[in-house]
């Protein structure tokens, strides 16, 4: 079963699906150090986000704020039932700390259990201070912290989403995570 790609708004933004038209900016925000060093360093050739884009089991997502693209916010879902799976997202260096993405991040989870998924995660390293003190504001609570792996360089952090926790104005911090 495939969650529908829709738009969803929360209080401080908009979390719109992203489109051929936004390869050439998402290429430009993961050259930048400080986005890509939430993504492992990794950079992509307008092809490669092409590629990206068209994956599978992932939605990407613009985030905005008044109309303007601030961020990336992906939902990817694993192939068994239940329905289940995670987020990962940016904000650009001049849209942290406004509580963007908390914001982005709440809606979109609380859109994703509605149409019927278990559980939404989130996986931040555990490095990444202000990332966790965002998805706790979006109303993720850490579950386990793990070694590197595979997918991880460093020290990560599980954190699922439960919507009665965290911080219903999104006053602070922002988060970044990466997949």
């Amino acid at each position: 079963m495939t969650p529908p790609r829709q738009t969803v708004r929360g209080q401080l933004t908009v979390v719109r699906p992203a489109t051929d038209a936004d390869v050439d900016l998402l290429v430009a925000w993961h050259a930048d150090p400080e986005i890509s060093r939430y993504w492992d360093d990794e950079t992509f050739t307008p092809e490669q986000m092409l590629e990206r884009l068209d994956r599978e089991r992932v939605d990407a997502s613009i985030v905005e704020a008044n109309g303007e693209p601030v961020g990336y916010l992906q939902s990817w879902w694993e192939e068994d039932d239940p329905l289940r799976g995670g987020l990962d997202g940016f904000l650009v260096p001049a849209a942290r700390g406004r509580g963007l993405m908390p914001d982005a991040a709440r809606r979109l989870a609380g859109s994703l259990l509605d149409a019927g998924w278990q559980y939404v995660t989130v996986d931040p390293y555990a490095w990444n201070e202000q990332g966790l003190r965002g998805w706790t504001n979006a109303g993720f609570v850490e579950v386990s912290r793990h070694e590197p792996d595979q997918d991880h360089r460093s020290e990560w952090v599980l954190m699922r989403f439960q919507p009665e926790s965290g911080s219903a104005d999104t006053e602070s911090g922002s988060t970044q995570t990466r997949t």
